[in-house]
C-alpha cells in the first residue's frame, strides 16, 4: 500500500516547518519591515523570548523567587528583561525615563508575594512585542543620532542603545536559564 501523494507533502510540510521553528531566530532570514542594521538586535530578542518560554514551561511557580547559591531569582531576571527593553528603547526614542518606570526599577528583585509567574511572562512578552514594533520604526538615518542616558545624560547613539538591549536581554536569559535548570533539577529530586 503507498501513501497518497497529498498526505507525503503534508507530512514533508509540517516536518520543514518544524525543522524551521528549531533554527534560531539568526538562521530563519530576515524579519519583514526592520532594517538592515537593526535584524541582529530582533533576532537577540526574539531569541530570547523562545528561550524563556520553552525553559519555564514545566517551571515550579513555588521557586519563582529562590535565590540557588545566593544567584538572583527567575522573577528578578523576569523583571530586569522587561524592564531593560523598556528603558533601553526609551532613551533610544529620546525620552526620559517616567515615574512608572523609575518605579519599576526600584521593585526589580524585590520578593511579593502577589506577583505570578505568567504575569511576569506576559510582561516580557508585550514589552518584546513593543519593542519589535519599535525597531520597525526605527529609520536607518537615526541610528547615528546621540541620545542621553539617565538623569545625567550619559551619550549613546540610537544603534548603541539597541544593541545593548539585545546584548543585555541575551545576558538575563542566559541566567535566567541556568537558574531555571538548577531549582527544576533540585524540585524534581
Amino acid at each position: 500500500m503507498t501513501t497518497p501523494r497529498f498526505y507525503r507533502n503534508w507530512i514533508n510540510l509540517l516536518s520543514d516547518m518544524e525543522k524551521e521553528r528549531q533554527l534560531e531566530f539568526w538562521l530563519r532570514g530576515s524579519l519583514p519591515g526592520i532594517i538592515p542594521a537593526l535584524q541582529p538586535v530582533a533576532h537577540a530578542i526574539l531569541q530570547a523570548q523562545t528561550e524563556v518560554q520553552e525553559s519555564l514551561q514545566q517551571f515550579p511557580a513555588v521557586m519563582l523567587w529562590h535565590k540557588p547559591s545566593g544567584v538572583a531569582s527567575v522573577a528578578f531576571h523576569l523583571q530586569h528583561l522587561a524592564g531593560v527593553l523598556d528603558r533601553l528603547f526609551t532613551y533610544a526614542r529620546g525620552e526620559q525615563l517616567s515615574e512608572l518606570q523609575l518605579n519599576a526599577l526600584q521593585k526589580e528583585g524585590r520578593e511579593d508575594s502577589g506577583i505570578r509567574l505568567a504575569d511576569l511572562v506576559q510582561r516580557f512578552n508585550s514589552q518584546v512585542a513593543l519593542s519589535i514594533n519599535q525597531l520597525k520604526n526605527t529609520a536607518e538615518g537615526s541610528l547615528a543620532e546621540t541620545r542621553g542616558v539617565g538623569r545625567r545624560q550619559i551619550p549613546s547613539t540610537v544603534l548603541g542603545l539597541l544593541f545593548h538591549a539585545a546584548e543585555h536581554t541575551q545576558r538575563h536569559t542566559g541566567q535566567l536559564l541556568v537558574t531555571a535548570k538548577i531549582l527544576n533539577d533540585k524540585q524534581s529530586k
